[in-house]
């Protein structure tokens, strides 16, 4: 038999017959044609979010809650990043960090955290913030902050 549009049939079970409902009892869905007795569900319009339940509604509701700020967060590095990158009495600024590929941007802020120790002795920091702990260990290996 050659393939035509005529001869097309869907694979066996793959398309199911509908469910024809409200043609009286022989049709094998009795007196209340599939919509059980009587209460919402049973009247005509009741619509699909009704039927889902609460919990659907909600979850499709979009969230309006929350702040969400414009400000751009601050660029992070670890004292451990410095101790990679740089030799001792170097300069560590925005544009050095950016030039060496460390950051993105110098348009955010760079902040220095105190994550590891620092080996550099006499680094000078200039326009970067800083985290307690990782001043300390600036100041404590001689580092100037500006």
């Amino acid at each position: 038999m050659s393939l035509s549009l005529h001869t097309i049939k869907s694979a066996k079970g793959a398309a199911r017959k509908r469910k024809r409902i409200g043609r009286g009892n022989s049709a094998g869905q009795g007196t209340y044609s599939g919509r059980g007795l009587k209460g919402q569900n049973a009247r005509s319009g009741v619509s699909n979010l009704k039927r889902l339940g609460m919990k659907q509604v909600l979850l499709r509701t979009p969230k309006k809650r929350g702040f969400k700020s414009h400000k751009p967060k601050d660029q992070v590095l670890n004292l451990s990043v410095i101790n990679k990158f740089f030799k001792d009495k170097e300069t560590i600024n925005p544009v050095v960090l950016q030039s060496k590929g460390i950051i993105d941007t110098i348009d955010k802020g760079v902040k220095l955290l105190g994550t590891g120790e620092l080996l550099r002795k006499e680094l000078k920091f200039k326009d970067i913030k800083m985290s307690e702990s990782a001043k300390a260990q600036v100041e404590k290996m001689k580092g100037i902050i500006s």
